[in-house]
């Protein structure tokens, strides 16, 4: 703040030595009267520049200051997911590619169709499991990444299982500072951690840092009017939360609410009847829920190990 007043100072001794060489001794006569006698001589001053406010200066340093740099891309490795079995998107036309296809259509129908008008926040899709470990971090980055190839739809992906994250293991790219940075006030805007991709429709917010109030935090007011902006600002747009497990973790029944949609991943073979339903009770009743089955066998084709979605009407 020194600084910026000392600048300030500066200029407004730069505009005075300004003022003094174009001062009142500059005279402007008729040329047609020069032989009059002097007192009919006509002089002009000519006015000085006018000097701007301290504050006004001191208002334009800051925002010199505070204009911010774009934000380094996140550059996801094509090869690398396909090798892991994501989707491809190098344009190899593969099975996982079409179920994903399959199970974007509902969500993007639900969103944006004639459901999307008796839901709260339809475009907000969060996915979950009942256990940990049933891929539903593998399905919440196939899903971005598959919307992400539309030609009218943009994705915000947020990790929000701050808990265990792993979107960012999951794609192969570095920490960086992400929600809790946010919620916390260690960075002042949402910008500040909304990451742009080597996609071009598909942006990320990582979970950022643990922290032991993470409940709390996200049942902030803040919390809420931050998702509330990701639902509304930009109308081709369709936000996924990657969430923590239902079973036995508060975070998730408080991101429950903010959402529209909520994908549930079973891992066939693995997930028990008693937990789907206890999942789902943990669930706004008034969300659109749908199950993927995880690891399937009856479609393993191409050794995918994948895939169905299976949707469960709202109750009214």
């Amino acid at each position: 703040m020194k600084n910026t007043i000392e600048k300030a100072l500066q200029k407004q001794k730069e505009a005075k030595a300004a003022s003094q060489k174009t001062s009142s001794t500059e005279k402007i006569e008729d040329a047609s009267h020069s032989n009059a006698p002097e007192e009919s001589k006509v002089s002009i001053d000519k006015p000085a520049p006018a000097e701007l406010p301290v504050e006004t200066v001191i208002a334009e340093e800051k925002e010199f200051i505070n204009k911010k740099a774009p934000l380094d891309e996140f550059v996801i490795d094509f090869v690398r997911l396909d090798k892991n079995g994501h989707i491809s998107l190098n344009g190899e036309r593969k099975q996982i590619n079409e179920e994903y296809r399959e199970i974007k259509r509902k969500l993007l129908a639900n969103a944006f169709g004639s459901l999307a008008k008796t839901l709260h926040n339809p475009n907000i899709i969060m996915v979950t499991s009942s256990r940990p470990s049933e891929g539903k971090t593998f399905t919440a980055t196939n899903l971005a990444m598959s919307i992400a190839s539309e030609q009218d739809k943009t994705v915000l992906l947020v990790d929000a299982d701050v808990l265990k994250p792993n979107v960012l293991n999951t794609l192969g790219l570095e920490r960086r500072k992400g929600l809790m940075e946010y919620l916390t006030g260690d960075v002042d805007d949402i910008s500040d951690v909304l990451y742009p991709t080597n996609i071009d429709k598909l942006k990320i917010i990582p979970a950022g840092k643990s922290h032991h109030l993470s409940t709390e935090l996200l049942a902030s007011q803040k919390m809420h009017d931050t998702v509330n902006e990701f639902a509304n600002r930009y109308p081709d747009r369709i936000v996924i939360f990657d969430t923590p497990p239902l079973i036995g973790i508060n975070e998730s029944a408080i991101l429950a609410n903010f959402a529209g949609q909520a994908v549930v991943v079973v891992e066939e073979g693995r997930a028990k009847i008693s937990d789907i339903k206890m999942s789902v009770e943990r669930l706004n009743p008034d969300m659109a829920i749908g199950f993927v089955v995880n690891k399937s066998v009856h479609n393993d084709t191409d050794g995918s190990g994948y895939y169905g979605y299976y949707y469960s009407e709202r109750s009214e």
